[in-house]
């Protein structure tokens, strides 16, 4: 030493200064190495996220990034008996020796040499939580390094924080660490819960997880609990008869797929809204998720795709809603989240599919809104094509591929008919309808009205059904527009904002049209499981090639969304909306409703109710067959009062002429061909070839008298006939008894003889 100062001494000054700084780096290096180790220093900051149903119960457990299934708590958290059975097990002398066990240490050695190999461990608890935080070979210098830090925490801590930090972390088996997770995993229940059977048992396992794992080797943890009761006796934390019975009593360890009891789908969705610290400081996390309800819905959807298997499907998914706080009270993605090879892991809530037509209650809702169509409105529901820019011409139509003619507004929308939706559409256009559905929250609805063009009111966009869950629980608080709530925590998950500013009444409407049996008994049938025997709205939805079908509805206490389908995209088989569904709708209603019905859903604010004939929607005649209650507003009344004639317009011909191989019947005839006006070209030449039908609806039967300008042209003769084109100007009439029908044409020569046939396009 006295070398080294003499040599420092005879260094320039310079060199001083320059060692000096090495000395204090070499000492700021080393300085960590020697300062105590304080509680703050170790906390875990990669800790699993623990959910609980709205009552409290447990519904699972999701682990860190580096798939941990880690819990901590507070020391005074923990059951007295798991505290008492692992100081017992592994360290009985805990409280009254320092970082190292001096007794312990001569013991084991006198052991080791007697026995002339390992007999006994002499290591702390400590020691042992030295070891968990820094591991480290098990050589000389690898135990001296334990030793070492084992000082700083002792130097840092006391024996509460140390005990603490320790059960925290104890290794539990597979990938779950200290006792929280244990508890939960193993047995459901919080740590502060754990009775002298299950504790032993817990803190058997640390010793060797792998060895003493409680599903694959029973017989060798209970040998080891054995050593643990008798260690608590001879700690005199038990009695002797205590631990014969608890060794004996019989301990279920519960086997959970991935520490989640129910709603994995929902467990994860919520993982990635929160932020992740502030969901580890408020773990664990309150959801809205009533679990019994949870737990019914997973039940039924896995009974619904059993009995539809045979028809090629394979998935389903189902949100429930409290209507009056927006809370998701349920909600599964999939059959069986843990069914990896059936994709179990989509998540059918927030996948985006075709919703069918399940948009169109919002499409009438806003034709309303806008005074385009009337509560008593007639619409065509005949064929009607429209031209588009650089594609086929779109003539939308049903799957029945059948058309009703004249319809209410509240028969076209309960039925779902697509060819008036589409004429509904037109007149409210698809840019400010889309803007509609963006603020009822629909967001992935984010193409332009172009891309989704008239078919938007049949499902041409994707949707989720969180998103369709939304958008009715707006219908069911009439018009009153919410966010969906999934947690009780301080910071809850915000959904996009969005408002309504429109009339309560028009929504009440919708809500009367929907909750309407008869009027939607022409597709559905008045006995479908779309009936509920107490108030209920619902409108189901079938994507294209029958790949999706949807029902969503809702009492005055709850909104219903399910999905069935295939996350493949596979078509389905003979499966609609009301067969696909509807019955897990329908079963889910049911079990919601068990105890105690719903009330009764409000009549629309502020219109009068008055009879019509079914066919017309006018005021009922003599001839009327079928009367019902329609919805007016007030300054409708008199108009209702003055027509009571039923003239349909030029638009409903191509649908009339294909009636008369149907059952309808008209009270008037109708000349179908040719229409009022036309103009006709004879070409030269062509005089004896050009010919024109002229064809007639409304008259199955009687004979029939056709009248060219005063002149009758056949008698008795069929609905049509042909006629050889000739100059001039024409009036038709049609006579059958007192029923007739006149129209006037014109037929002029052309100049030129055509080169070419072409075809022209009408716009109906």
């Amino acid at each position: 030493m006295k070398l080294i100062l003499r040599s420092l001494l005879k260094l320039k000054h310079t060199s001083k200064v320059i060692l000096a700084v090495l000395l204090i780096c070499l000492v700021v290096r080393l300085l960590p190495y020697f300062a105590p180790i304080h509680a703050a220093d170790i906390a875990q900051n990669q800790l699993a996220m623990q959910f609980s149903d709205r009552n409290g119960l447990p519904l699972g457990t999701l682990l860190t990034r580096d798939q941990e299934h880690t819990s901590v708590v507070p020391l005074n958290q923990v059951s007295a008996h798991f505290t008492h059975a692992i100081l017992a097990a592994e360290d009985g002398s805990f409280y009254h020796h320092g970082a190292l066990d001096v007794k312990a240490v001569i013991r084991a050695s006198k052991e080791a040499i007697h026995a002339k190999r390992i007999v006994s461990g002499a290591s702390t608890i400590t020691m042992q939580l030295a070891r968990m935080l820094d591991p480290v070979p098990r050589s000389f210098s690898g135990k001296l390094n334990e030793i070492w830090l084992s000082w700083r925490l002792a130097a840092g801590m006391n024996k509460d924080e140390i005990l603490c930090a320790y059960i925290n972390r104890l290794p539990m088996g597979g990938n779950i660490y200290g006792v929280e997770a244990a508890a939960r995993t193993y047995f459901s229940i919080p740590a502060s819960e754990l009775n002298l059977a299950q504790a032993s048992l817990l803190a058997a396992i640390p010793n060797n997880p792998t060895y003493f794992n409680p599903y694959e080797h029973w017989e060798r943890l209970k040998q080891r609990q054995k050593y643990v009761l008798n260690r608590m006796i001879q700690e005199k934390y038990i009695s002797g008869a205590i631990a014969t019975r608890t060794h004996t009593e019989k301990v279920v360890f519960q086997s959970r797929q991935g520490g989640i009891i129910a709603a994995p789908h929902f467990l994860f969705w919520l993982a990635n809204q929160f932020d992740k610290t502030q969901a580890e400081q408020n773990s664990p996390i309150l959801t809205t998720i009533n679990r019994p309800l949870q737990q019914f819905v997973e039940a039924q959807v896995q009974q619904v795709i059993s009995s539809l298997a045979a028809n090629n499907v394979h998935d389903a998914a189902a949100l429930v809603i409290d209507n009056h706080t927006g809370e998701v009270l349920a909600y599964v993605g999939s059959p069986d989240y843990f069914n990896q090879v059936k994709l179990g892991r989509n998540d059918g809530v927030q996948a985006l599919r075709q919703p069918g037509s399940t948009l169109k209650p919002f499409v009438y809702e806003l034709a309303l809104e806008k005074g385009l169509i009337r509560p008593n409105t007639i619409l065509a529901d005949v064929p009607a094509h429209y031209a588009i820019p650089g594609a086929k011409l779109y003539s939308p139509t049903d799957y029945t591929e059948r058309f009703l003619g004249p319809v209410r507004v509240r028969i076209a929308l309960a039925n779902s008919l697509n060819v008036p939706a589409v004429r509904v559409l037109e007149k409210v256009g698809v840019e400010t309808f889309l803007e509609r559905l963006h603020q009822l929250g629909f967001e992935h609805l984010n193409q332009t009205p172009e891309h989704y063009g008239l078919g938007l009111t049949l499902g041409s966009g994707e949707v989720s059904l969180w998103e369709l869950a939304r958008a009715y629980l707006t219908i069911a608080r009439q018009g009153n527009a919410t966010p969906l709530v999934s947690t009780f925590s301080n910071s809850p998950i915000q959904n996009p904002k969005y408002t309504i500013q429109n009339s309560t009444t028009i929504w009440q409407l919708i809500t009367n049209i929907l909750s309407d049996s008869y009027a939607r008994a022409t597709a559905f049938g008045v006995d479908s499981v779309l009936n509920l025997p107490f108030p209920s709205a619902v409108k189901t939805g079938t994507s294209s090639n029958f790949r999706d079908t949807w029902t969503v509805g809702f009492t005055t206490d709850y909104t219903v969304a399910t999905w069935v389908g295939n996350f493949t995209g596979e078509p389905m088989r003979q499966v609609s909306g009301v067969t696909g569904a509807a019955p897990l709708w329908n079963r889910i209603m049911l079990h919601l409703h068990e105890h105690q019905e719903p009330a009764g859903f409000p009549s629309p604010e502020g219109l009068v109710q008055l009879p019509v004939c079914a066919v017309s929607g006018l005021r009922p005649t003599p001839d009327c067959t079928s009367v019902v209650q329609e919805y007016f507003y007030p300054e409708d009344k008199s108009n209702y009062e003055r027509e009571n004639q039923f003239n349909l317009p030029p638009e409903y011909d191509e649908w009339l002429a294909k009636q008369q191989q149907s059952n309808f019947t008209s009270t008037n005839l109708r000349i179908l061909s040719p229409h009022h006006g036309d103009l006709f070209l004879l070409y030269p030449g062509e005089e004896t070839k050009q010919k024109l039908e002229f064809k007639l609806a409304g008259n199955k039967f009687a004979p029939v008298e056709w009248w060219l300008n005063g002149e009758k042209l056949d008698k008795n003769s069929a609905n049509s006939l042909f006629w050889n084109l000739r100059p001039g100007k024409w009036t038709l009439e049609a006579r059958s008894g007192e029923m007739s029908d006149k129209v006037s044409f014109q037929v002029e020569l052309a100049n030129i003889k055509p080169t070419h046939r072409g075809f022209s396009i009408s716009n109906n």
